[in-house]
């Protein structure tokens, strides 16, 4: 895990840096940076949206009694989508962008509670054999 964090550390910045240099060479720097910062404006401002929307969906699924499971998931997705778009690059910009269609984020994070859903159910499941059932109470006399 730390292996990955590290190449990803390393990795991406010079992905966005090399990108920001070949654009700035075709539109030039002012522009290039006008890009940038338009894609976090616009970014802050679909996030903003989105992210009420699920707020709303916590509030109803709540109210309805049900555990907004996939909806915390999904205002996860969105607090990562926000450091993308407030990244500076077109590399990061373009994984935010894509965590805000919402349907694709629901996917995402269906998927993402069905595997964990699966991981607890099989851990039980080896785990069952060393459980062992009894009764607990606590005496007042010492």
């Amino acid at each position: 895990m730390f292996k990955l964090l590290f190449i990803l550390f390393l990795t991406i910045p010079l992905i966005e840096i090399t990108i920001l240099i070949e654009i700035g060479k075709v539109v030039g720097a002012a522009y290039t940076i006008a890009l940038v910062i338009g894609t976090a404006v616009l970014g802050a401002a679909l996030l903003r949206q989105q992210g009420i929307s699920t707020l709303m969906k916590v509030q109803a699924s709540i109210d309805q009694g049900n555990l907004p499971a996939a909806e915390l998931i999904e205002g996860m997705m969105l607090l990562v989508a926000g450091a993308l778009l407030l990244t500076p690059g077109f590399f990061t910009d373009i994984f935010g962008f894509l965590i805000l269609i919402p349907t694709l984020r629901h996917r995402i994070a269906q998927k993402f509670l069905i595997s964990f859903i699966q991981s607890r159910i099989k851990t039980q499941e080896t785990d069952s054999g060393n459980i062992i059932e009894g009764e607990h109470w606590e005496s007042d006399s010492k």
